[in-house]
């Protein structure tokens, strides 16, 4: 079956091919290039602070090196995380005058973006929780623990919540589910296993979450999903030939690293 649909456009990491990802000068563009929604990667610090940074160390992103888990949030509130990154010019005097945003250098909170959030009505924040940790299931505990706190951890309803819980790790979107029953969730997947081919999913997950290269080799797996009441969140999806197949495949979200060029490719 064939559907022709506009899936929601879900800034990976922020416009993060425009700005430094994580960041919140990166998650402040994205809102204004339109993203329906943001997502972000969330580790433990070493004492105990939800940071958005997605490898397992500082090195790639920052002016510094080391374990994320290893460095305390005062530690790496010193390093630099914009410079790395020359990002896509807005203009030709962007080109020329461009320098870090102010915005783009500390490390950012999960607490600070869902701050960003709350002021962002209809924006969904879409949340992964990285594994293998040495925290184990204190980041999901502390992921609900700081939902809860601001009064999104039990949302009326799934469609209501503007917070999703995202990871590869089906133990961690369990151990989310053992927390709370209407928080939506998404079991991301790196591949298609036997077990999940026919599209069916564990009852702790909502949606599937496939890689872009899973859609190109097996298009009719979003269907075969939606026969089970799982709808498609596919990441990183940044050509425009693979946005023109999700939209095709309907897709529900549509993870990308730039959501303006991404929403000119669905209008056209």
């Amino acid at each position: 079956m064939i559907h022709i649909v506009q899936p929601d456009v879900v800034a990976h990491r922020g416009a993060s091919a425009h700005r430094a990802e994580h960041t919140v000068a990166a998650y402040a563009l994205a809102i204004e290039q339109g993203a329906d929604g943001l997502e972000c990667d969330v580790r433990l610090s070493r004492d105990g602070h939800l940071v958005c940074v997605h490898d397992r160390t500082v090195n790639r992103t920052s002016s510094g090196r080391g374990v994320v888990s290893t460095l305390t949030l005062e530690r790496l509130s010193e390093l630099d995380y914009g410079s790395w990154h020359p990002g896509l010019p807005e203009s030709a005097d962007d080109l020329v005058l461009r320098t870090p945003h102010d915005a783009e250098r500390g490390v950012l909170t999960l607490e600070s973006l869902l701050e960003l959030v709350k002021q962002s009505p209809g924006v969904r924040l879409f949340v992964e929780t990285k594994h293998p940790v040495r925290y184990g299931g204190l980041v999901e505990a502390k992921l609900v623990a700081m939902l809860r706190r601001y009064g999104m951890s039990r949302p009326k309803s799934k469609e209501d919540s503007q917070v999703v819980m995202m990871s590869f790790s089906g133990r961690a979107v369990r151990r989310v589910r053992g927390h709370t029953d209407t928080l939506p969730t998404v079991l991301l997947m790196e591949q298609l296993s036997v077990l999940r081919w026919d599209g069916t999913l564990p009852l702790y997950a909502d949606h599937t979450g496939p890689g872009m290269h899973i859609l190109r080799s097996d298009p009719e797996y979003v269907e075969r999903a939606r026969r089970h009441g799982h709808d498609t969140y596919v990441w990183t999806v940044d050509e425009p030939e693979d946005v023109a197949l999700c939209a095709k495949l309907g897709v529900r979200f549509l993870a990308t690293n730039s959501p303006v060029t991404t929403r000119e490719s669905l209008n056209r």
